[in-house]
């Protein structure tokens, strides 16, 4: 139904109907009118309309009608036929440099990028110029002069797509560069590109009448709509009706190529609105044997911008522990960090990151993709939109486990049962847009649970969901845990869900741990301004509906701006000079509780 939308508004049905005449005369017009095309009659020579020679005939009496006709059959096919080439040329140049090496990409784009800021006509002529005269000439220049165009929305689209989570889940499946590109990201930028191709063959086809009517495109005996225009011209002032017919023709089938493809664009767009990674460098360090160690992490990125600052925590066995803090704070940045999946170019160091017992940049990733689920912030965007929820999942256990494909389909079925989800097997054959917001995150975890996760890291798995099903997604997690003895480490917004349902609370700010503490203590013994202030944001049942909620005053300052001093103070109430000019570490007050902050814990303490 989808792909019948076009034929629902006036324009993309008028068009439809119109290029279905175009391409049955194609098709029948040789067969039904070829001999008459090519009858010559010597007593009609060069003639004006009649009732036997609706358009006239030629300076052998041919009739031109006919002719109009039959030409259509080789003016739309060498017009689809340029287009052919030029589009799958410009799809091969927009896509491979997102399998060449850096260097050959970039030579690859630029020639793109110069090829783009020519004309398409002046292409069109320079190329026909190289290729010379005739229907091969015509065909390759016309091609050639699409290219460009192609190539360039063919990168861009690329990009888009390349982003996504869905596409860094692949990687981690260990998908190759070129299996990458056709089986997630090319059918995820297929709609656009053949509605695209469309537009193509409409500009393409009036171009091969312009070459074919300078006299460089078809030549005699073969004709097409551009040479007979050009014949018809020299009569125009005598008999304009020779020319009419093949530019009314001109006209007709250039008219319908486009409308039927801004039809296309018009539904797409509604649509939508309805609608290699670098290891990190690590140095050997002594660890407390912990599942998951991470000593001093930092991630950079170009110009010195480091938005997560030396950061230190250990997730042990079974255990679940919540990371908070505002937008921009560091979290999710450190959960991709610690999964592998900082992309170029940012770069990731750390004196220790090691995943059960092993140096993380050493951890094969069939054992990373089986041991460490990561559960995205937006399962909208991680799922791959082309591709059936089942197989999916069962791309894990095909790629990591070493599963054949109907193995893989059962396992997937009964991960989407051991999350929930009813009837696993018709949900397992449906889309991911026919899924709900909360079942899609289902699907996700599911996902995590097709190989034999030790560590599930969720960056807000509750976006965006009401809070019913926010309950359940928790509890889902919280029964992983118990029946897997796997840790989690939960990262959210909201500072009494972490409190909930975690053992211990990590609070970052400006891409550092600013306190740890463990939740039971969170309410009574949390000492860190910030930490306290977050406190104080959420409302309860004892909160004075009469005066306004609390705010935290001021914003989280960006990965660039933050300079000496602690980020916190021009936000903190107990803010002082040594604040302001020397940023604290982080301190043990007891063993199992670090804040960083100058002021003493009495200081903090009258703060609650």
């Amino acid at each position: 139904m989808r792909r019948l939308t076009v034929l629902r508004s006036p324009v993309g049905a008028a068009s439809a109907v119109l290029l279905t005449v175009l391409l049955a005369l194609a098709v029948f017009a040789p067969i039904l009118w070829g001999d008459r095309a090519a009858a010559i009659d010597t007593d009609a020579l060069q003639q004006g309309p009649s009732a036997d020679h609706l358009l006239g005939t030629d300076q052998l009496g041919r009739d031109i009608f006919f002719r109009v006709l039959v030409a259509t059959r080789l003016t739309i096919g060498l017009a689809l036929l340029a287009t052919v080439i030029g589009v799958v040329t410009g799809l091969v140049l927009g896509s491979v440099p997102s399998v060449l090496p850096r260097w050959a990409a970039r030579i690859v784009t630029s020639a793109v990028n110069i090829a783009v800021a020519f004309p398409g006509l002046l292409l069109a002529l320079f190329f026909a110029v190289i290729f010379g005269t005739g229907t091969i000439g015509a065909v390759l220049a016309i091609a050639f002069a699409i290219t460009p165009s192609f190539a360039r929305l063919t990168q861009t689209l690329t990009a888009s797509v390349s982003g996504r989570d869905f596409i860094a889940a692949a990687r981690v499946c260990g998908v190759g560069r070129f299996r990458l590109l056709t089986r997630h990201v090319l059918p995820n930028i297929a709609e656009p590109l053949v509605i695209n191709a469309t537009l193509a063959a409409g500009s393409a086809l009036t171009a091969f009448a312009g070459l074919s009517f300078l006299g460089i495109g078809v030549q005699a005996p073969s004709y097409d709509w551009g040479r007979l225009l050009g014949e018809g011209l020299n009569r125009i002032y005598i008999s304009p009706a020779p020319a009419l017919g093949p530019a009314v023709a001109v006209v007709l089938a250039g008219l319908a190529f486009n409308l039927f493809g801004e039809a296309a664009a018009a539904g797409h767009r509604q649509r939508s609105h309805r609608a290699a990674t670098p290891a990190p460098k690590t140095i050997s360090a002594p660890t407390d044997g912990g599942l998951l160690t991470v000593r001093n992490l930092h991630v950079t990125f170009p110009g010195g911008i480091t938005p997560v600052r030396g950061v230190s925590f250990t997730v042990h066995n079974g255990e679940m522990i919540g990371v908070v803090g505002e937008s921009g704070s560091g979290k999710s940045l450190t959960a991709l960090a610690v999964s592998r999946l900082v992309e170029h170019p940012g770069s990731v160091t750390a004196d220790t990151l090691e995943f059960n017992g092993k140096p993380l940049d050493r951890t094969p990733d069939r054992e990373l993709g089986t041991r460490l689920a990561m559960v995205f912030q937006d399962p909208t965007t991680s799922f791959n939109p082309t591709k059936r929820i089942g197989r999916q999942l069962a791309e894990v256990s095909e790629v990591h486990q070493g599963f054949d494909r109907k193995a893989a389909a059962r396992k997937a079925v009964d991960r989407l049962d051991a999350v929930r989800i009813p009837e696993p097997e018709r949900r397992a054959k449906q889309y991911p847009h026919e899924f709900s917001g909360g079942m899609r995150q289902r699907a996700m975890i599911a996902m995590g649970l097709m190989g034999e996760p030790q560590l599930v890291i969720a960056d807000e798995p509750t976006t965006a969901l009401d809070v019913t099903v926010q309950r359940e997604v928790l509890k889902l997690l919280a029964r992983i845990r118990e029946v897997r003895s796997a840790a989690v480490l939960l990262i959210s917004h909201d500072i009494t869900v972490v409190a909930q349902t975690c053992d211990r609370v990590l609070v970052m700010y400006a891409g550092r741990i600013v306190e740890e503490l463990p939740t039971d203590e969170l309410f009574t013994a949390a000492r860190h301004p910030y930490t306290t202030a977050l406190l104080k944001a959420v409302p309860d049942l004892d909160t004075d509906r009469d005066a306004p909620l609390a705010v935290i005053p001021g914003r989280p300052p960006e990965p660039g701006e933050i300079g000496r001093g602690c980020p916190f103070a021009p936000r903190c109430p107990l803010a002082d000079d040594q604040c302001r000019t020397e940023e604290p570490e982080l301190t043990t007050l007891r063993p199992d509780h670090r804040v960083a902050c100058w002021k003493s814990e009495t200081e903090l303490a009258g703060v609650r």
